[in-house]
């Protein structure tokens, strides 16, 4: 049995990274196609990604939307989970439905909402609207995780401020801020990280005005398969993977996915 689970283990570990494998071969080919196996070794392709102002540009813009967004993002969640969470209305399960549903629905859905929104402001082509649609549809995120850990925060904490004289606003700065930080962190990258990869949103809410990496990638993609778009893929797969490390290492990636707080507990 325990053989049939290594085999088994073993088939879906390659099935998931034999793709990756043959982009970072290819990535490394010397000629100006992506075949495979390579014709030669070369680091060019990764050297092209700065020396070209156009592949340059587009990783700057979506690192800039992403590191934007990803901070709208908490900044939106914070206070909504904080409120649902510590006043309890009735209202409540309603709000946080409402919440997490852009993340729920086909991000096709949510693009075309804000691009029918941008269209009736008039404000038309800016990457303050990729933002801002990046910074909503990915509040689910920070949402889930500060939410996660506003229920198992101890009650106690914050009342014991409050009974030493400490208003409402000084508990939530000194005690429930601190105690947030680590699912605010959490949520802020997993955000970012998304924002990197997202394509349909960027593309009906800003068009070719705005050229994120993957619309760079797909714009590529039609005038032929050159090596730089392997190139480019590997950096962003690399930049997720750390991301998703660190989060993983000095984060909770259990309590992040919703596990029972008690369970982890009793596991370690």
């Amino acid at each position: 049995m325990r053989a049939v689970r290594a085999s088994v283990t073993a088939i879906a570990v390659l099935f998931l990274l034999a793709p990756l494998a043959v982009v970072a071969v290819v990535s490394f080919n010397e000629s100006r196609y992506m075949d495979f196996p390579p014709d030669g070794f070369s680091f060019a392709w990764y050297t092209e990604l700065i020396s070209d102002t156009g592949w340059r540009g587009s990783i700057e813009t979506s690192l800039l939307i992403a590191v934007t967004s990803a901070a709208l993002a908490v900044a939106i969640a914070t206070p909504l989970a904080y409120v649902l969470r510590t006043y309890r209305i009735r209202l409540s399960p309603l709000l946080y439905t409402l919440g997490i549903l852009p993340f729920m629905l086909p991000p096709v859905i949510s693009a075309l909402g804000a691009t029918v929104f941008w269209n009736a402001t008039n404000h038309i082509g800016h990457i303050e609207n990729v933002i801002v649609s990046h910074g909503i549809f990915f509040s689910t995120l920070p949402l889930v995780t500060i939410s996660l850990a506003m229920e198992t925060m101890d009650p106690s904490l914050p009342e014991a401020a409050q009974t030493l004289g400490a208003d409402h606003r000084t508990t939530f700065r000194t005690v429930t801020m601190p105690l947030l930080l680590p699912s605010m962190v959490s949520g802020y990258a997993a955000a970012f990280v998304l924002s990197l990869n997202e394509y349909i949103i960027s593309f009906l809410v800003a068009g070719f005005s705005v050229t994120t990496l993957p619309i760079k990638i797909v714009n590529g993609l039609r005038y032929g398969f050159e090596p730089t778009i392997a190139a480019v893929s590997i950096v962003f797969i690399m930049i997720a993977a750390t991301v998703f490390t660190l989060f993983a290492i000095f984060g909770n990636l259990l309590r992040f996915l919703g596990a029972d707080p008690a369970v982890i507990e009793r596991q370690r």
